[in-house]
């Protein structure tokens, strides 16, 4: 009886979808007279309503500018033409705990144009080698001692 059930629950974590464990997010944004950015999850699901805050390269400890996004995920807003706000603005895009940070570099009143997107998200990028280290021994241990727990026998004495 105890092989059944270890045999159906390692069954139910092998034939859950990986999107299912993780929600991961990711920014994009793109040039007009203004920079937009879109919001969305792994899924390509919009966040909707979330919560932006964008920092100015003259001062990156206070937010410039906070809002949200709008149903379809996007955010619009135009950078001042300050010589001081040159350079790197960025953008924190965060909604019921999953969110990310993109870097969207500005030089005088255009886009630079090689941009690297970050994502965080839960298939790897983000993480150190450390902490997917962690992970992956935290997985085996558990896997494991469930094994464990359900191959032990039953005698009380």
């Amino acid at each position: 009886m105890n092989k059944r059930y270890f045999f159906l629950t390692l069954l139910v974590l092998i034939a859950v979808p990986k999107k299912v464990l993780a929600h991961g997010a990711n920014i994009e944004y793109r040039e007009t007279s203004a920079i937009t950015i879109q919001a969305k999850y792994d899924d390509d699901t919009p966040m909707a309503h979330a919560q932006v805050v964008i920092y100015a390269p003259s001062d990156r400890t206070t937010p410039w500018l906070k809002g949200t996004t709008d149903e379809s995920g996007n955010f619009t807003f135009v950078p001042d033409a300050e010589p001081n706000n040159v350079g790197d603005w960025d953008v924190k895009v965060r909604q019921s705990g999953h969110g990310d940070i993109t870097t969207i570099p500005v030089t005088g009143s255009k886009l630079a144009q090689n941009v690297t997107d970050t994502q965080l998200s839960a298939t790897g990028a983000g993480y150190t080698s450390m902490q997917k280290a962690v992970m992956a021994v935290s997985s085996i241990w558990g896997f494991v001692g469930t094994a464990l727990f359900f191959s032990r026998s039953k005698s009380y004495k």
